[in-house]
């Protein structure tokens, strides 16, 4: 799983003219579900987005996580951020899970994010979104779940 991190103010999503999803203060989360991903990818990257500390204390250090700020987030489905454009102009999305695994394990994430103590809200999983953002910083971070695989391995 990848999921890009933006630190907000607020953000919502629309979609044929319905606001399906709003936060305030928090984080717009785009995610994107590999082939290969599982239910533990989900788990664990929700956690790891809970607790990352991206949000400024009274000295403006980035020391507070979503939760100490009690903050929302927004997770909207984004395949497309496993475009492979190695090759040609047109990317390629075979890494991509198929969409009824994607869907899975979107909501998979939802609720894992919703159980570590974040009010989550969504778009709608596979339709033309149209995003409102008012970005904070902007602060941006790009998580993969295999990257916290590789971490909790070598501390073994």
């Amino acid at each position: 799983m990848t999921a890009v991190l933006q630190r907000v103010d607020r953000a919502a999503c629309t979609v044929e003219g319905e606001v399906t999803g709003k936060t305030g203060k928090g984080l717009l989360v785009l995610l994107g579900v590999a082939a290969g991903d599982t239910e533990a990818d989900a788990a664990a990257l929700a956690a790891k987005i809970a607790r990352c500390r991206i949000f400024c204390d009274e000295s403006g250090k980035m020391q507070r996580s979503v939760l100490d700020i009690s903050g929302g987030a927004l997770v909207i489905s984004n395949f497309t951020l496993l475009a492979d454009y190695a090759h040609g102009n047109r990317p390629s999305y075979f890494g991509a899970a198929a969409p009824g695994t994607a869907e899975e394990l979107y909501r998979l994430f939802v609720a894992a994010l919703e159980r570590e103590g974040v009010p989550t809200a969504t778009g709608r999983f596979g339709a033309d979104m149209r995003l409102s953002i008012e970005a904070n910083g902007p602060v941006t971070i790009v998580m993969e779940s295999a990257k916290l695989k590789k971490t909790k391995e070598n501390s073994k």
